[in-house]
């Protein structure tokens, strides 16, 4: 939490397959453990739940982007993190969402997931990367729609060289230094207060 009583809102970006989805399912529970109100905006669930019969152009996927900024900035102003983990294409809307969040006092970590796209075609268990290349797919973002990568992110993260679990660490450590979260017990085995 910040200094003013704010939350702050992770923001996974990177392209389909990069890991976004699978290091913040192993930060979450770490962060409850350690007292942190924390929220979760999966792209997958939240096209299925609040951003229902949206398509993939660029203006479908602009509204999506920003119905999630929407929805973070609600709950960091009231003093409950939210992570956001989608693949948030566009670098214009990802800072509209900063800029949404930061003028309400909560603090926006951009967190690139910076895998290279051979790597996800390689991790693609639904085998979307294969049917945009084949042309079954269209707007398929890094195979024919762009992704923009973030030019300067609080922190980057590179799948292809670590594991999720020191992914989401080098995460939690940036969030200690800001003084974001509490710092955990030394000793703990599992990284929370507990002081098992």
């Amino acid at each position: 939490m910040t200094k003013n009583g704010k939350g702050f809102c992770l923001w996974f970006t990177g392209l389909p397959s990069a890991g976004k989805s699978t290091i913040a399912d192993i930060l979450t529970p770490e962060l409850r453990k350690r007292g942190v109100k924390v929220e979760v905006f999966d792209g997958d669930v939240v096209r299925t739940n609040l951003s229902k019969g949206l398509t993939f152009s660029k203006e479908d996927r602009d509204i999506n982007i920003r119905r999630i900024g929407f929805v973070c900035d609600l709950l960091t102003r009231n003093g409950v993190n939210s992570i956001a983990a989608a693949i948030s294409p566009y670098r214009s809307v990802r800072d509209e969402n900063r800029k949404l969040i930061e003028s309400n006092g909560g603090a926006f970590i951009e967190v690139y997931v910076s895998t290279p796209v051979e790597e996800c075609e390689k991790r693609d268990v639904k085998g979307l990367y294969k049917k945009a290349r084949a042309g079954q797919l269209k707007g398929f973002t890094g195979v024919d729609d762009p992704y923009e990568a973030p030019l300067n992110p609080e922190i980057e993260i590179k799948t292809q060289s670590e594991d999720p679990q020191t992914s989401a660490l080098k995460i939690l450590s940036y969030l200690e230094s800001k003084n974001l979260i509490p710092t955990a017990t030394k000793g703990c085995s599992c990284g929370c207060q507990c002081g098992k």
